[in-house]
């Protein structure tokens, strides 16, 4: 018998983190496996796949259908890619657990390496943060929109769209695709906030629904993307914004570290710091960093 209603986008990869969801609440809580039922429910970004998030509603996109249902009573939770969910959510929507996370970096689909990369060659992506790094670093490079689930950016690639691409390594290693792409180091380029995080909201007024999912909560995990999230907030990223930024934990001290660009990656500042979790770092980072960048990077953002 179900017990608990749990609402996901319907792409492979959305589907693939719900039921890891749905198998850790049925461990943590000793429930059969049909004590979980998937609840796919397709969004308007699944639907538009031919223009950029930011042109047709940012991430919202994503979350809005998903938070109807669940503030309809529709489902008793919803997952999400955390780098997908909007960094200001409805007070009627909490964040009540995410799960381990995954590897954090992007991963190189097409050539060995960035230098590898032809003079002038193409690269898809719909991300300003991959297209500011990757021009930081390549600024010969032709970037050009490559929208779509993880099979359909590599049918497109295989086609010859494009001469290389970069997908998150969390999604391609939930799909099984553990051996497709290179793994590029944080070093090279940061990753998006809360990347390779996947998250589960609940309601804010249902107490039961709010403890039966906190009891599979990373703390660690949570920890560090609500710490990406706060420099979000603090800053006023949204997918317009080529913003990346990581956070790690070791014993008691957080660091957060994160780098700013200009859209056609020409101008770069970044920075962190370390304190206790649960301290603002988000806002203190934020605001240093929006002191020292130039003009170009600092309307780019609403802080």
């Amino acid at each position: 018998m179900v017990r608990f209603r749990l609402g996901t986008r319907g792409s492979p990869l959305a589907l693939t983190q719900a039921r890891m969801v749905a198998a850790a609440l049925a461990q943590a809580h000793g429930w059969p496996e049909d004590a979980v039922a998937i609840v796919p429910i397709r969004t308007t970004g699944d639907r538009v796949q031919d223009r950029a998030l930011a042109e047709i509603g940012g991430k919202a996109l994503w979350t809005k259908e998903l938070d109807r249902a669940l503030l309809s009573g529709e489902i008793d939770c919803a997952v999400h890619s955390m780098k997908d969910v909007e960094t200001i959510r409805p007070d009627a929507i909490h964040i009540a657990a995410m799960l381990p996370r995954a590897d954090v970096r992007d991963r190189l689909i097409g050539v060995e390496s960035i230098d590898a990369l032809r003079q002038g060659a193409v690269v898809g992506t719909s991300s300003p943060r991959r297209r500011a790094q990757l021009l930081r670093l390549r600024p010969d490079l032709r970037i050009v929109l490559f929208r779509g689930n993880v099979d359909t950016r590599l049918a497109k690639l295989a086609a010859g769209e494009v001469d290389a691409t970069l997908l998150a390594a969390a999604g391609l290693d939930r799909l099984g695709r553990v051996d497709v792409g290179v793994a590029v180091p944080t070093d090279v380029m940061l990753p998006a906030p809360a990347q390779g995080a996947v998250g589960i909201e609940v309601r804010a007024d249902d107490a039961i629904a709010h403890a039966l999912v906190a009891a599979i909560d990373h703390g660690e995990t949570s920890d560090c993307v609500l710490a990406e999230r706060g420099l979000l907030a603090a800053l006023g990223g949204d997918c317009h914004t080529p913003l990346a930024a990581l956070a790690s934990l070791s014993g008691e001290t957080l660091r957060l570290r994160a780098v700013l660009l200009s859209s056609d990656g020409t101008d770069q500042v970044e920075g962190a710091v370390e304190g206790a979790v649960g301290d603002p770092l988000g806002a203190s980072l934020g605001a240093a960093l929006l002191d020292r960048a130039p003009a170009s990077i600092r309307g780019l953002f609403a802080a």
